[in-house]
């Protein structure tokens, strides 16, 4: 068990990265609190887990909220009593230039992803600080430091949470409370196959063919694959893992392939 009874709160954690990450936290020995908007998969996500005998809590919110962000934290603090770790791992995206992106969807990206990431911090702070300590991981992008074609305010947004990220640790590390990033590149999540279904329903292995061509080793990543990444981050074993930005991209950020 890499973090024994370990208190952490996963928003996101209804499905993909967040649910992957969920169910190895609780299997590597953390109580697991799931923040999602959506009820039905976040419970899902919640029973599976406390079939395998371990603890689990759901709580419905929009982490872009103020009330809703506060009242999650609330919740779960007063659940289990204490919180250790954050993964502020809730996000969405929007196809498209600066052009072509229409204020609408930049303003919900930057709301989602940007202060989401804000409003949670924000609230699990004071927390960490009564207990001791604690980490808190951000989800970025390697969008955010390699530039990729039409994802102008998923770009913006990712850029700013590792800045933010960076700040935080800056901020919060005598404190005890441990800040790192996760920079993630392309992860077959349902949210990916469901977009690739859309755009490309007449082609999806060309599609699919295009995306493993940007990883090195030709491979899409999976949610698990991120999901052990946060537990490294999550676990003791990183405790200098200090406004550390950890890529997991296969190698998208590394070198430039040409098929």
């Amino acid at each position: 068990m890499r973090i024994p009874d370990k208190v952490c709160l996963i928003t996101g954690g209804g499905s993909g990265i967040g649910e992957a990450t969920a169910r190895l936290f609780a299997a590597e020995g953390a109580r697991v609190a799931v923040v999602d908007v959506d009820a039905v998969n976040g419970e899902r996500v919640v029973a599976q887990i406390r079939e395998t005998g371990r603890p689990a809590l759901f709580v419905a919110a929009d982490v872009a909220d103020e009330a809703a962000a506060a009242a999650a934290v609330d919740q779960v603090a007063a659940h289990f009593g204490r919180i250790d770790v954050l993964f502020n791992n809730a996000g969405v995206s929007a196809v498209g230039d600066v052009a072509q992106c229409e204020p609408a969807d930049w303003d919900r990206v930057m709301r989602v992803n940007v202060r989401g990431v804000y409003l949670m911090s924000h609230y699990v702070v004071p927390v960490m600080r009564r207990q001791g300590g604690g980490v808190i991981i951000n989800m970025s992008s390697t969008i955010a430091v390699v530039g990729l074609e039409s994802r102008a305010a998923y770009a913006a947004s990712k850029g700013a949470v590792l800045a933010l990220t960076r700040a935080m640790a800056a901020d919060h590390s005598r404190e005890n409370i441990r800040v790192a990033a996760l920079l993630p590149g392309t992860v077959y999540t349902p949210f990916v196959e469901g977009y690739l279904r859309r755009h490309y329903a007449d082609r999806m292995d060309e599609a699919v063919a295009q995306l493993k061509r940007r990883q090195l080793n030709n491979e899409l990543m999976r949610p698990e694959d991120v999901a052990y990444a946060a537990l490294y981050l999550a676990s003791d074993e990183a405790r200098f893992a200090l406004g550390t930005a950890l890529v997991i991209d296969g190698g998208v950020s590394a070198a430039k392939v040409f098929a």
